[in-house]
């Protein structure tokens, strides 16, 4: 099982999450990424997400193994 998150604290509203992994991000009215209800646990982890992960240049996309 995976838990997917964004630190709120470190996004900076780059959208890369969002261009490698729409459907597990979306964003606030204030342009920063988070993780909507009923999305931030997974059984398996889609590769889009783990691009997603890699590519925020603040390090704010966390993948945790639960």
């Amino acid at each position: 099982m995976y838990r997917i998150s964004v630190d709120s604290s470190r996004c900076q509203g780059h959208a890369r999450c969002m261009a490698f992994a729409p459907e597990a991000f979306d964003f606030d009215d204030e342009g920063y990424a988070f993780v909507p209800d009923g999305l931030a646990e997974a059984a398996e982890l889609p590769e889009s997400i783990r691009r997603a992960e890699a590519n925020c240049p603040e390090r704010a996309v966390k993948i945790e193994e639960t």
